[in-house]
């Protein structure tokens, strides 16, 4: 019998869209929550590995460049394709 309340907090987005996707499987939040709640019994923890992404430098510094540029704070460097290729090249 389920007699114990969890209260989660969550944005409006992200309960629509998970309520959603749910609703494909035919199941609750609440039935995912048990879900992911009895498979971390069964696994002794999470049910799935936890780590940080880890990219090289030069990964890193295009994608800060380019969170940079999406956020106004520097102007996106124009060049053309065949310059493009050029750099792929090398």
């Amino acid at each position: 019998m389920k007699s114990t309340v969890i209260n989660i907090r969550t944005d409006p987005e992200t309960k629509q869209a998970i309520e959603s996707l749910y609703a494909k499987f035919g199941i609750t939040v609440s039935d995912a929550v048990n879900i992911f709640f009895r498979k971390s019994l069964m696994e002794g923890g999470l049910p799935f590995e936890m780590k940080q992404p880890r990219y090289n430098a030069e990964t890193e510094a295009a994608m800060k460049e380019a969170d940079d540029i999406a956020n106004g704070k520097i102007s996106a460097k124009p060049q053309s394709v065949d310059s493009f290729f050029q750099k792929m090249e090398k």
